[in-house]
Order: structure tokens, then C-alpha cells, then sequence
């Protein structure tokens, strides 16, 4: 859909700020491009559709790479942490699911503020369907939000829990493989250069043997890192998966088991292998919400993360990865660079912010309430009571209220996005990511594919 106007017009002489030659934006005038230009170019990259759309998408990340903001992948930085060159921080991955323009806008002032060059920009599968954003339009986004404010250097994105469906899986496999296979080539067309591959979900617990039971996961994780290599214009960093999420707690012989397996796949095929593994300690995503719809404290096995962090590295593996995190207790969050763990994962405590913040609309929390019942109700258990059926899937309703979302007022907007810029930086100090901007720029080198803006790009943005 195209957003009305005067939503989508551009300031007069905001498209002045600018120029196109052979495909290649140039700025001209550096503070028109942010205040006047680039929140407009990424509401018509978020709204519009066809040649409009893809448009904005191409000159948002064309301005991005000719102002210094560069799509990059992460694997040379978790080779560097697997050879044991670098440590004392864990990378938060910041899964945004709504307003991701004005959320991305906070995660870089608050990573400006605290000069941390580490940090990943990610959407995953599932969230791709329900927010109604594709590898390309949350691109844009993130990077018209670092333009925005002034961000220079490499920008991670990456593609979260690139999941397969076993139900799928055991219909048609090959089906299946392919549309995990395309949203890979969608992601890092759109320049992602860092994908989670996650096959946990096909371990087979009804066979005794360990290796019998990674034997599934560790085959379509070979297959789609194949492909990934097949495509990439740089080296992606590929993360994979051993335990589902919500599950039991990952075992050190279920790790060294899919690592060894893994290992000689690559050999056997002569592919660079991934660079981290994400794992099971005892959290769920979205936490667990009580009826009154408050969360239970969660907890999660430190010591596990420490120790299958430390088999990962042996193998030249940055780490293990944490899931489910944001909803930890504040104090837990410290303990994982202590620990060694190389990423987490943070996302519903974000979305939790935005949702049950005081300046967040009464009628959008209506809304939100009566898209549930009206399209999600076949979601709701027995048990469950309306406090944690709302909590659990409100989620799914962001795709569906996008648009008033991104609409909420200005003012509004302030006091929220001030308090979830906040809430990055209490997160980047206690993860350890501060001061790591020249860490980052001594072993990550962007070379991201340069996108062509069309010739007639004015005329394309006018809608005409």
C-alpha cells in the first residue's frame, strides 16, 4: 500500500539534497539528507509498493554507502574471538519489531552515546510474516536510521532463526529447503551478511544415539550453508542451532556432536564452516507471563553457557549465542561476557517497552487488543487467561497495524524512544560492548554490492 498524503511528500527541495549519477547517490548537502530527507525516504520504503517502494530502498542504501554506513558481515570479528585474540564483551542482537525506524534511531544514538561498534540489527523468519517487513524494507530502515543520526562504519544485519518447519520438513522436504534456500538469497540481496541457520527443530529425540539425533539438523544446516556460500559477495557469518529454545537445557555431548559432525561436513565439501552456535540454557522466548500478565523471573544456567562456550571456541567458534534474553533479570546480564557467550538475543522486552509505555496510545492498545480476538483467537489455550493471551501474541498483530504504529505522535514517540535509549545503553554497558567501535574497525572490512538507483528516481519517488 501507499501511505496518504502528506504523510509520504517529501519537504520542498528535500530530493535537492541530493544527486544520482550512473546509479550512484551523491550527497549534497549532508544535513537535509537527515532532518528533511531520509525519514520521509524510508516511510515510502516502508509503505509504498512497486517501483516506488524499491526507490526509496535503493537510494536509502546508496546514500548510506556514500556517507560511510556499510552492510558487513560479523565473521571476521568471532574468528578473531574463536583464535582467542578477542574477548570481555557479548554482541547484543536486537531484534526490533515495530517503529523499527524510530527504535533503530535510539539504538544508535545510545551506540554513538557509548561508542559501541558491536552490536547486530536482526529480524528472523517468523517475525518477517507477522511485522509485514522483508529482509529489505527492514534494511532500509536501519540504515536510514543510522543516517539519520549520523552513524559512520559497518552496520550488521542479520537474519534470525532462518527456521525449518518440521511439519514442513516431513511433508516435502525439498520444498522446504527451498524456501528457506530463497529467503537466504532475499536476505543477502538485501544485505545481510549474517544469517542464523536453525535446524534444531528436526533433531530427532527418539533415537538414542547423539549423533543419530544431530544427524538431521546438522545435514540442513550443511545443505543451507552451502547455498549461503554459493551466494555471498563476502563471507556471511552463519550461526547454527543445537537446541530449540524452550527446551531441555543443550548438553555438552549434543554440542561437540553437531560441531565434530559439522566440521567434517565442511571439510568433506570445502566450505567455510560457521562462527558461532546458538544453544538451550534454560530461557524461552517472550519469557513466561503469569495470568495476571505479569512475567515470572526467569533464570538461566550461566555455568552451561560458560562451559559450551568454551567447547565452541575449541573449535574456533566465537561462542554460543543466548536466546530469550531480554526478559532476564537486569542483573543476569553482566554474567555473560563473564561467561564467554558471543551473542545474545533481545527482542520481546523492546517490543514490551513500546507497548506498555504511558505515552503509548490507550486506542492503539485497543486496537492491537481487538485484532486478537478478531483474527488470532484460534491461538488462545483453555487455560489461558485474556492478560497472558494478549501478552503471548500481540506480537503478531504489529504487520497487521503497522501503519499506525509508525503514525503514533511525535510527542509520544519522544518519551517513549527516549526511555528505550535508555534501556540500550543499560544493556551495552552491562554486555560489554562500550568502546568497541576501533575493535570492530580492526577486523571487519565492508564490502558490501553497491545497488543501482534508477535513472528516473524522482520521478519514481513522486509515484508518477
Amino acid at each position: 500500500m501507499s501511505p496518504p498524503d502528506p504523510w509520504s511528500r517529501f519537504p520542498e527541495g528535500a530530493l535537492d539534497a541530493v544527486e544520482v549519477t550512473d546509479g550512484q547517490a551523491r550527497v549534497l548537502d549532508d544535513k537535509r539528507v537527515r532532518e528533511d530527507l531520509v525519514g520521509p525516504l524510508v516511510t515510502v520504503a516502508t509503505f509504498a509498493a512497486g517501483e516506488r517502494k524499491a526507490t526509496a530502498q535503493a537510494l536509502i542504501r546508496s546514500l548510506a554507502h556514500e556517507v560511510g554506513i556499510e552492510e558487513a558481515s560479523i565473521h571476521e570479528l568471532y574468528r578473531a574471538r574463536g583464535r582467542g585474540e578477542v574477548e570481555g564483551f557479548t554482541v547484543p542482537a536486537m531484534n526490533l519489531r515495530t517503529m523499527t525506524y524510530d527504535m533503530a534511531r535510539a539504538a544508535f544514538r545510545a551506540a554513538e552515546r557509548e561508542d559501541v561498534g558491536a552490536l547486530v540489527f536482526e529480524i528472523a523468519r517468523s517475525e518477517i510474516g507477522y511485522t509485514g517487513q522483508s529482509p529489505a524494507e527492514y534494511a532500509s530502515a536501519v540504515l536510514g536510521a543510522a543516517i539519520r543520526e549520523g552513524h559512520r562504519g559497518p552496520v550488521f544485519l542479520q537474519g534470525d532463526h532462518f527456521q525449518f518447519d518440521p511439519e514442513a520438513v516431513a511433508e516435502d522436504a525439498d520444498a522446504e529447503q527451498a524456501r528457506i534456500d530463497d529467503l537466504a538469497e532475499e536476505a543477502i540481496e538485501a544485505g545481510f551478511y549474517n544469517i542464523d541457520v536453525d535446524a534444531s527443530t528436526l533433531v530427532d529425540l527418539d533415537e538414542a544415539d547423539v549423533a543419530d539425533q544431530q544427524r538431521p539438523n546438522v545435514d540442513r544446516t550443511l545443505t543451507t550453508l552451502a547455498r549461503i556460500r554459493s551466494l555471498e559477495p563476502v563471507t556471511v557469518s552463519v550461526g547454527g542451532e543445537v537446541g530449540e529454545v524452550g527446551l531441555e537445557t543443550t548438553t555438552e555431548p549434543e554440542l561437540r556432536v553437531f560441531l565434530e559432525q559439522l566440521d567434517d561436513g565442511c571439510q568433506q565439501r570445502g566450505l567455510e564452516g560457521i562462527s558461532k552456535a546458538s544453544v538451550q540454557t534454560g530461557t524461552q522466548h517472550g519469557g513466561v507471563v503469569l495470568p495476571d500478565g505479569s512475567l515470572a523471573e526467569a533464570d538461566v544456567d550461566v555455568e552451561a553457557v560458560r562451559r559450551l562456550s568454551r567447547l565452541a571456541r575449541e573449535h574456533g567458534l566465537a561462542g554460543c549465542v543466548q536466546h530469550g534474553a531480554s526478559t532476564l533479570r537486569d542483573e543476569l546480564f553482566a554474567r555473560f561476557p563473564e561467561a564467554g557467550a558471543a551473542e545474545i538475543h533481545l527482542a520481546t522486552a523492546f517490543l514490551n517497552l513500546v507497548l506498555d509505555h504511558e505515552a503509548f496510545p490507550g486506542e492503539l492498545t485497543r486496537r492491537i487488543e481487538e485484532h486478537l480476538d478478531e483474527h488470532l483467537a484460534h491461538r488462545r489455550t483453555p487455560e489461558a487467561t485474556d492478560e497472558q493471551f494478549v501478552y503471548r501474541h500481540r506480537k503478531r498483530a504489529m504487520g497487521a497495524l503497522k501503519e499506525p504504529m509508525w503514525r503514533v505522535a511525535e510527542d509520544r514517540k519522544q518519551a517513549i524512544f527516549a526511555d528505550l535509549e535508555e534501556r540500550f545503553s543499560f544493556l551495552f554497558d552491562e554486555l560489554g560492548v562500550t568502546g568497541t567501535t576501533d575493535t570492530v574497525d580492526t577486523y571487519v572490512t565492508p564490502d558490501p554490492v553497491e545497488p543501482t538507483v534508477p535513472e528516473a528516481w524522482r520521478a519514481d519517488l513522486a509515484g508518477r
